[in-house]
């Protein structure tokens, strides 16, 4: 059946709202478990005081994530399912299937997840361009990062995403692989986004940290333009993007203005690809100046090491 047949968008978005209740569990539950992260490393009162900071970016955040489930996600599903299918129908996948079956589960998913960290660092790398940074601002227009800012995500960068696992199913990875891989990928981004300090020590030699990808986050600061990759930090220790001089204290986000609330968010990058962005707050330019210049009295002792409870090694 062709995708643009109405039954199959309609299937798509039945599934979706079908799977509404399960994707609302598994929120919960993953808000419960990186707020007890917050509270064995900030204590109660500091867990609290962070949430509380966020609160509003996190209502954004939630409405994005809301409005993403019944309509960006059956969409990429559906065109997800019909260029892998069209892909393989037409004998274009390097790798035939039969081979994953004779390598094993455990190694054809370490090279699923290997690989697609690979794509998506060149991916993520390709979204910092000039021309689709406007639709990946989004995502880093948080000023408080959390685990949930990873669903602060506009559309058009959710379909730049969806092509790591397109060219994963042109690689021939099987379609178990490619639904671990985008799991595993998922929820350590949710992980790397959280509010804690850990650089991971000689871990992070090969993995992607908290504190990495924080710095990732920072607002101009040479951080910035580091740190593509999601799992593997070798990535961009090996193509010269890796930065971590310790946990991160800049001030983060964006200085673009989008706006106010989701509508701010959604139309923004076709007001700046239309030569209509909004206009910068009056007073952006010297709350800019303050903080950039408070983060760098404090990166001062960034060389410093850290205390041995702020860090995991």
């Amino acid at each position: 059946m062709p995708f643009w047949s109405k039954s199959v968008w309609l299937n798509a978005l039945d599934q979706s709202v079908r799977q509404t209740p399960g994707t609302l569990v598994t929120l919960i539950l993953s808000a419960l478990a990186f707020f007890a992260l917050a509270v064995a490393v900030k204590g109660l009162s500091g867990a609290l005081k962070s949430a509380r900071a966020a609160g509003e970016e996190t209502r954004i955040n939630a409405i994005l994530s809301a409005l993403d489930q019944v309509t960006v996600g059956p969409f990429l599903t559906v065109m997800i399912a019909t260029l892998t299918v069209t892909l393989r129908t037409h004998g274009l996948h390097l790798a035939p299937l039969p081979l994953w079956a004779k390598i094993g589960g455990v190694p054809t998913l370490l090279a699923t997840v290997f690989v697609g960290d690979f794509i998506g660092y060149w991916r993520h790398r390709t979204q910092h361009s000039k021309w689709l940074w406007p639709a990946h601002a989004i995502h880093h227009s948080d000023t408080a990062l959390t685990w949930f800012s990873l669903e602060r995500m506009h559309p058009i960068d959710r379909v730049g995403s969806m092509l790591d696992t397109i060219l994963l199913g042109a690689l021939g990875f099987p379609d178990w692989a490619l639904i671990g891989n985008v799991l595993i990928r998922h929820y350590y981004g949710y992980f790397i986004h959280a509010d804690v300090p850990w650089t991971f020590g000689k871990v992070g030699w090969v993995m992607n940290s908290p504190a990495m990808h924080r710095w990732h986050h920072t607002r101009d600061i040479d951080g910035s333009g580091s740190n593509f990759a999601t799992v593997f930090s070798v990535f961009d220790r090996l193509f010269g993007t890796y930065y971590q001089p310790g946990p991160c204290r800049a001030p983060l986000g964006v200085r673009e203005y989008m706006g106010k609330g989701v509508i701010g968010q959604y139309l923004y990058p076709f007001q700046v690809w239309l030569g209509m962005a909004p206009s910068q707050r009056p007073a952006a330019q010297f709350t800019l100046l303050s903080e950039t210049l408070t983060s760098a009295a404090k990166d001062l002792n960034l060389e410093k090491p850290a205390p041995a409870a702020r860090e995991m090694i």
